[in-house]
């Protein structure tokens, strides 16, 4: 009988190209824990991942469901970068992960009620793992992972692997990514689009811009934003449809007087306002939205710690690393490779 790892090695027939990689027995770099208010915001240039044999080391770090899912999708890019993304996650988590001694392939995950993944702990009570609460999200051409630390609770858990979720589930959701190719292209007219999935409010902001590509550049920072949004709730987005809530730019409204609305880019301030929140945008969440390496937007959502709520005054600090795992991490600062366009943000440094 043929094995997963040959099946894999017979669907995915990617040769390297003559890059000179790290060899087998290179270990992840360790990092230490993000700090309150802290994204760790990794990622990896599938095209940039050409060897064989480094693909080959990251199905290996994968449970026996991860790859039989992956062994089973259609298309061998389809399959490299679902098997690119497994891997991030599971490189990125495992090094937090230096006082439990958590090798990629132990990492353990769950589902929630709406099918979010989230990291599952089984180990005794005296190990100090860190509550870290991740998201990730991929284009064709790029992928990331991003990490908070948050409150660590006991739910009732469920290997992601199997299904139905279970009955109840309580969870301490942190965090919510998206990333959106800069040169995305709609079938239909950008206004058709929005009216399917904005609400009025920003179908209102849209309609103000007149250029047709400034228009369809900031449809696409909305909607990065919106995804960024329901994936942090964690409910999905049959629970938290698009039209339901309102992503507000800046000084949008002041008082009940509607003023012409600005654009993200031009906006440090950016708040949610949901249908039951009408009159109330809800301060709980914050959000930051950056243009990477000059081809794709990337939005960050996290929820505010109680003492922090409502404290608009303090920013996201986001810490960006380019990866390729096991063969070499890079710091991106503040540059024309990362810059902030929206939100309360600031790039912070790496420690390494």
């Amino acid at each position: 009988m043929t094995s997963l790892r040959d099946k894999a090695l017979l669907k995915m027939n990617i040769h390297c190209l003559g890059r000179n990689l790290v060899t087998a027995s290179s270990s992840l770099l360790p990092v230490q824990l993000p700090a309150p208010r802290e994204v760790h915001f990794w990622y990896v240039l599938p095209a940039e991942v050409k060897s064989t044999n480094l693909l080959n080391r990251y199905l290996e770090i994968l449970s026996p469901c991860e790859k039989e899912n992956i062994i089973t999708m259609r298309g061998e890019q389809i399959r490299k970068r679902a098997l690119l993304a497994r891997a991030l996650v599971r490189t990125t988590l495992s090094r937090y992960q230096t006082n439990c001694q958590i090798e990629p392939k132990s990492l353990k995950f769950r589902k929630n009620n709406y099918g979010k993944p989230e990291l599952d702990w089984q180990y005794a009570d005296d190990w100090s793992c860190p509550p870290l609460h991740f998201n990730i999200s991929h284009t064709s051409s790029l992928i990331a992972c991003g990490v908070t630390v948050g409150s660590a609770e006991a739910p009732f858990v469920e290997d992601i692997c199997t299904s139905p979720p279970p009955i109840e589930l309580h969870l301490v959701l942190k965090i919510g990514i998206d990333v959106e190719e800069k040169q995305r292209r709609l079938k239909n007219d950008t206004l058709a689009f929005a009216q399917r999935f904005f609400s009025p409010l920003e179908i209102e902001m849209l309609t103000h811009i007149v250029d047709p590509e400034l228009r369809l550049q900031e449809l696409i920072k909305l909607w990065t934003l919106k995804e960024a949004y329901v994936k942090a709730l964690g409910k999905g987005f049959s629970a938290s449809p698009f039209k339901s809530f309102t992503v507000r730019l800046g000084d949008h409204v002041k008082g009940n007087i509607h003023t012409p609305p600005h654009m993200i880019s031009k906006a440090h301030d950016i708040t949610v306002e949901t249908s039951d929140e009408l009159k109330n945008p809800s301060s709980n969440w914050q959000f930051g939205l950056l243009e990477l390496a000059g081809s794709h937007y990337a939005a960050v959502c996290i929820e505010q710690d109680s003492i922090d709520a409502g404290n608009e005054s303090i920013p996201i600090d986001v810490t960006l690393r380019k990866t390729i795992p096991y063969v070499e991490d890079e710091c991106v600062s503040a540059s024309v490779s990362a810059v902030v366009i929206g939100g309360l943000t600031r790039l912070s440094t790496c420690d390494y």
